[in-house]
């Protein structure tokens, strides 16, 4: 029998609407009640799909097969050194590495062997050791090449601990502090770290200035040297802004920007001076985002004031905060990123739903488009870390083509294909096919959605379709190794490219936010009635994470006819009931994607009408399936554990699963071994309603 989650009335009244919330209890965390009922829940899940464990180990042999467990990527060059990574055959973590600089060709490196002259930087199975969890948030070698900055987090929790190792005698450094946020950035001379902390809402808000070497005995303190020592150089108080801190490729400038969903503002300052004062390059208007990169001449300024797709403009090392447009605004084009190198400039951009690289010589040669054969496909520039380079590092990928890294040669305009991502088991992406569809939303809009599936799969076939659609993230069309279980099975798989995201540019993202936000669940209905009357899919199941977690779970209120079961992994499905909240960590940030429920009687409304957890009613609904972390610090477990008590309680159809994760994070198990075992049993659950388990 499943669990039955006790009901204890809280009610809460906003703009004279009130409700009775009887899980709400379920916010305790540390309350032995809640550990009980999620421990309940996992042990009846386990119940539940005990009849998949040999499909489920089935299907983890077949990822595991597939990957090249001892691999490298491409070295990256950044001044006298490669940089790059590798993984070894049973170990968990990556091993960071680097060897001497010489010329511009990376060097040559097989799977299993090391490099004349490596050295390890870092060794993520030593760093972890027994730790169930165990992940890094930042990674920065100092620009002179002499010292290393990186932190840990061994709960799931987010909160790491930064510290500095000394990379020519390969000995630690004494400097050590506790709770910092991801990333961080090193002055010109590496003799001071900029690092984010959070405040008690995970709001990074303080950007702090670390001078190393300062010891226990030289500051008074003991344990963890120098954090009550360290310049807080900047504090934002505005609870929607976020602050990070970077330098740029030319190792010139720190940039220091503060954000919100909507307005943006960057400070900068010379890196050579870091006890300087930050500048602002222009004070922060609502409504306008910008960002800075410094090219050879100047600064370069990506903007959307007065351009809703972006435009590029160029400023003065003196006056940033005068801008001349260089790529003017087009209707049809979403100018995404910059990067700016010595001799060339390269733009990043999105013209009809796929992402392309645009090169703009130094030299007053005309721009022009990198060009690319596959009808869908999704390519980026990665690993660029030297300023003064003939070459761009590309990473590309489409639904049928693993991950490649090119080298483009800016001087013979030539392609190189330098590492594909080895798939073993005799992988031919001949055998597969990939389509692009169009579905037509209630309103006429035409929403795109992307199809893979094994060639010679019959028509209509079981169809996993997936979702995100929130915070103009584009789901491009991509490569899975775990997915070619499922089309290896008869499947076929899609992505349903819906408002909200950013596919189809700036307006595809503002049609699906704030008030118009069930634009992304009809969009994705859609697209689900779409292939099936197309006859590419007999039955359709759900799938998406996060805020795609609330795109599916909306959908199991608007159409749950439509759907053979859903898949709603760390799924934001109690929206109303924590953006209601300040309190929580990310609401306010939030409001400027969501709407402000708390002082918005029109807003409180619309979300009450599609948040997941409130709509819950007593039609049959499909088989659910809901995945958490006990530690996520970015949707708390109890919106899906509170959402799994309601359908059981007042829905009928299911069964409605909840698995939690009693020792992770967002992103779920850290290890890829665990990783990949999590992925087994969520396709294992898939095929067991399609009725594939053989």
């Amino acid at each position: 029998m499943p669990p039955v989650a006790k009901k204890v009335p809280f009610e809460r009244s906003h703009h004279g609407d009130t409700v009775v919330d009887e899980y709400a209890w379920l916010l305790k965390k540390d309350d032995p009640d809640t550990i009980a009922y999620l421990e309940a829940e996992n042990a009846y899940t386990q119940e539940t799909t005990a009849h998949l464990e040999d499909l489920q180990e089935t299907i983890f042999k077949e990822i595991k097969g597939r990957t090249l467990e001892t691999d490298l990527s491409v070295p990256t060059r950044k001044g006298a050194w490669w940089y790059y990574s590798r993984t070894e055959e049973g170990k968990q973590y990556g091993i960071q590495c680097r060897v001497a600089a010489d010329g511009d060709d990376p060097p040559k490196l097989e799977p299993g062997e090391s490099l004349p002259g490596e050295q390890v930087l870092l060794d993520g199975n030593e760093l972890a050791g027994d730790s169930p969890f165990f992940s890094m948030g930042t990674s920065a070698v100092s620009p002179d090449g002499t010292k290393l900055a990186y932190s840990t987090d061994f709960s799931g929790d987010e909160r790491f601990t930064l510290r500095f190792k000394d990379l020519e005698t390969g000995e630690p450094l004494a400097d050590e502090i506790p709770g910092v946020f991801y990333g961080g950035a090193w002055s010109a001379d590496g003799s001071t770290f900029f690092y984010t902390t959070v405040d008690d809402a995970w709001r990074p808000y303080r950007i702090h200035r670390h001078t190393l070497g300062r010891t226990p005995a030289q500051t008074g303190q003991t344990g963890q040297t120098g954090q009550n020592e360290d310049v807080v150089v900047y504090q934002e108080d505005d609870e929607r802004f976020w602050v990070g801190i970077g330098l740029t490729r030319s190792q010139r400038y720190l940039v220091l920007t503060s954000g919100s969903k909507i307005t943006s503002e960057v400070r900068v300052l010379d890196a050579s001076t870091p006890d300087g004062e930050f500048a602002v390059v222009r004070p922060r208007r609502t409504g306008v985002e910008y960002g800075l990169e410094h090219a050879a001449d100047g600064f370069l300024v990506l903007h959307n004031d007065g351009a809703v797709n972006f435009e590029l403009a160029t400023a003065p090392v003196d006056d940033p905060g005068t801008w001349t447009p260089l790529i003017e605004h087009r209707d049809d084009t979403r100018l995404l990123d910059v990067d700016a190198f010595r001799d060339h400039v390269v733009v990043h951009f999105r013209r009809d739903g796929l992402t392309g690289v645009r090169v703009l010589p130094g030299d007053g040669g005309d721009p022009y488009d990198i060009s690319f054969p596959e009808p869908l496909y999704d390519v980026a520039p990665t690993g660029n870390a030297e300023f003064a380079t003939g070459r761009l590092r590309l990473g590309y990928t489409s639904m049928v083509t693993p991950p490649s890294v090119y080298d483009y040669d800016l001087r013979s305009r030539e392609l190189i294909l330098l590492k594909q991502k080895v798939v073993l088991g005799g992988y031919d992406p001949d055998d597969y096919e990939q389509f692009r569809e169009w579905a037509t939303a209630d309103d006429g809009t035409r929403v795109p959605i992307s199809i893979m599936v094994r060639k010679g799969t019959g028509r209509p076939a079981p169809t996993l379709l997936y979702g995100y659609g929130s915070y103009e993230s584009s789901i491009d069309p991509y490569f899975s190794v775990a997915r070619l279980s499922l089309l290896d099975r008869g499947l076929a798989f899609a992505i349903a490219h819906v408002r909200g995201g950013g596919e189809m540019g700036r307006r595809w993202y503002e049609d699906g936010k704030l008030t118009r936000k069930k634009n992304s669940f009809t969009d994705f209905v859609a697209c689900a009635r779409h292939l099936k009357a197309a006859g590419w899919s007999s039955r359709v199941i759900a799938r998406g994470g996060s805020a795609g977690g609330l795109l599916v779970g909306a959908v199991a209120n608007l159409a749950p006819e439509e759907f053979a079961g859903i898949v709603a992994e760390v799924p934001f499905v109690d929206a109303l009931n924590t953006i209601l909240d300040p309190s929580l960590p990310l609401t306010v940030t939030e409001w400027d994607e969501w709407g402000d429920p708390l002082h918005d009687p029109e807003v409180y409304a619309y979300m009450k009408s599609y948040s997941p957890y409130e709509n819950v009613d007593g039609r049959p609904y499909p088989p659910i399936l809901a995945t958490t972390s006990l530690n996520d610090t970015r949707v708390f477990y109890h919106e899906p554990a509170k959402w799994i008590a309601r359908l059981r309680d007042s829905a009928t159809g299911g069964p409605f699963l909840l698995k939690t994760e009693m020792g992770a994070g967002h992103g779920g198990r850290s290890g890829r071994y665990d990783a990949w075992r999590e992925e087994a049993f969520a396709l294992s659950w898939i095929l067991d309603r399609v009725g594939v388990t053989e």
